[in-house]
């Protein structure tokens, strides 16, 4: 049995060397990069339109002749609370602890270019989405690659990776985390994933629309518990921000040396942890978030688009930036701790007594809502194989798998349900360029015809 151990770790070791490597961040970040010249840079000659149409309209309900099922809103909060989650905490710390502070000038660069891939996912999503038996829309990479490219066997490949990833990174993964960080108050894992599990199955149980209803105010609420943690943070230790700044700068283009517990860091690691925790964040590229935006009540595929637009800015540039600052310039990122216990330094030491508090808190709430979301992106993928039917199964297979996560030891499960994740990106990109002409189109159509300009 050890054996069989042995040999899958050492097979998804050389699977995930090959699909997180150099060649695969190229092609995520290259796609952003082929869309935002494309567009003629579209997320920055149109960002004040976009914050215009998504910021400033969070609360507007949409009109009744559009079509859709859940609110852009929704559909937006519903995204966000897959991407904003344990990356957001320890996935940029990782960044820092291994790469340096010069990972995160790579990771806003991921994030730039990644704004124009979330927004190809989801105009692609809408422009192709349809209705499944129970007359709901579903949409996504499965879609749009069997409908757009006539591809069907690489749709089904992409909700095959899909499916089954969501049990790993989007479920097990999660609630152990919750677990581990509650551990720390004296929580016993068993007693987190039954209570994950009761609360997850409250909402998934009810479909798209609840999950909808629920993230539309978990997220909003902990975005801003944490945000307000990380800001007060910075304010005490706003002598130390134009230092930060000149580290991440720096050490994006010059090793950083070894220093404290900080076994030092050439170029090419901050580049690639930079990029590679910058994707794991937002998940631009992967085809996650546009199963959530197909269901959105919309007028135009490129009006949706510009909500992937803003949810990568909202989760990397804002989140992840105020948890790399504060790692920095409390000066912990150089300790030789990593993951969530660096970000728990970091606030521990800004915020003396409460800070450990917020980020348990906020680990707790992002993976809950992760879990939400997940269950839905797995389910999605899951009855474009094998119909609407499964939908039921697949929510309540769900739910034990919460409590076995929460109890369990999951290094090998991570491990290959991070390569899964990244398998989903490979057949999405292939969708994505190919249909790049049909992005463009409806990008043109939109900002001449609709807007007049």
């Amino acid at each position: 049995m050890l054996g069989f151990v042995n040999t899958i770790e050492s097979l998804n070791s050389t699977i995930n060397g090959l699909v997180w490597g150099p060649y695969m961040l190229i092609l995520l970040v290259g796609t952003g990069v082929f869309f935002s010249f494309k567009t003629n840079f579209l997320q920055i000659r149109e960002f004040g339109f976009t914050m215009k149409e998504t910021l400033m309209k969070i609360f507007d309900k949409p009109e009744d002749s559009q079509e859709g099922d859940i609110t852009p809103f929704q559909a937006l909060a519903t995204a966000l609370a897959a991407t904003i989650g344990t990356g957001n905490i320890a996935g940029v710390a990782t960044a820092i602890a291994i790469g340096g502070p010069g990972a995160i000038f790579w990771m806003w660069v991921s994030a730039f270019f990644g704004m124009m891939t979330k927004f190809a996912e989801v105009v692609l999503a809408i422009k192709y989405r349809e209705k499944n038996a129970e007359g709901s829309f579903v949409g996504g990479p499965m879609y749009y690659i069997e409908k757009g490219l006539g591809l069907k066997w690489l749709a089904v490949i992409f909700s095959i990776f899909g499916a089954l990833a969501a049990f790993g990174i989007g479920n097990m993964v999660q609630s152990n985390s919750v677990a581990a960080a509650l551990g720390e108050y004296n929580v016993p894992p068993l007693v987190t994933g039954i209570a994950l599990a009761v609360a997850a199955g409250a909402v998934i149980l009810g479909g798209l629309k609840r999950i909808a209803s629920v993230t539309e105010r978990i997220v909003p609420v902990m975005a801003v518990f944490y945000i307000i943690g990380a800001v007060i943070i910075l304010i005490t230790h706003i002598g130390q921000i134009p230092a930060a700044f000149g580290l991440i700068f720096k050490h994006a283009f010059t090793p950083a040396s070894a220093v404290g517990g900080f076994t030092g860091a050439v170029v090419m690691q901050a580049m690639r942890f930079g990029v590679a925790r910058g994707v794991f964040s937002n998940e631009a590229g992967l085809g996650s978030a546009p199963i959530a935006h197909a269901a959105a009540r919309t007028d135009h595929p490129v009006r949706q688009g510009l909500w992937g637009i803003f949810e990568v800015f909202a989760d990397t540039i804002v989140i992840c930036t105020l948890t790399a600052l504060a790692i920095i310039s409390t000066g912990v990122w150089s300790s030789g701790v990593t993951g969530a216990a660096l970000t728990t330094s970091a606030f521990n030491k800004g915020l003396p007594g409460p800070g450990g508090v917020i980020v348990a808190i906020g680990i707790l709430f992002f993976a809950f809502s992760t879990i939400l979301s997940w269950a839905y992106y797995g389910e999605k993928c899951a009855e474009h194989i094998l119909g609407s039917g499964i939908n039921k199964f697949y929510r309540i297979l769900w739910l034990p798998l919460i409590i076995v996560g929460a109890v369990g030891s999951l290094d090998l499960i991570w491990d290959i349900a991070d390569t899964l994740n990244g398998l989903m990106a490979v057949p999405n990109l292939i969708g994505l360029l190919g249909l790049s002409g049909v992005v463009i189109k409806l990008t043109k159509e939109f900002f001449t015809e609709k807007l007049g300009r």
